[in-house]
């Protein structure tokens, strides 16, 4: 429990707001559908940060509830960079088996982040 709060503390502080080589997210991902979303979420929003404000740990469970912020400069969801800032409210269920988080869920608050990239809002939902 406590062990896997550590790291994912450990591993939000090693990529958010930072580059993501794929190295350093094999160090903590094991999930290849988690690693192809940091690959594509990095070439979308380079550098990207997730600002945790709830983390909860149970078994081989840690719940991060946050909010995702970065500046558009690749395509994502079809649309062509825009150079904007976007914040939108998430949550992620990783599950960590021997110290690498094998398998996640997440919940993106998607129509904010498209409402701000398309300059139709710039609020943030929790």
């Amino acid at each position: 429990m406590t062990d896997n709060k550590t790291l994912i503390t450990e591993y939000l502080r090693a990529l958010s707001g930072k580059a993501k080589p794929a190295e350093l997210v094999r160090r903590y991902v094991s999930d290849p559908a988690l690693a192809r979303h940091i690959e594509e979420s990095e070439a979308a929003f380079p550098s990207y940060e997730i600002l945790v404000e709830d983390m909860i740990g149970e078994g081989d469970r840690v719940a991060v509830r946050g909010t995702f912020q970065g500046v558009q400069r690749g395509s994502f969801a079809g649309i062509s960079a825009t150079g904007r800032s976007v914040r939108a409210g998430l949550i992620i269920v990783y599950r960590i088996e021997n110290g690498r988080i094998v398998e996640h869920w997440m919940q993106l608050d998607t129509p904010t982040l498209l409402a701000q990239l398309q300059g139709t809002s710039a609020g943030v939902s929790a």
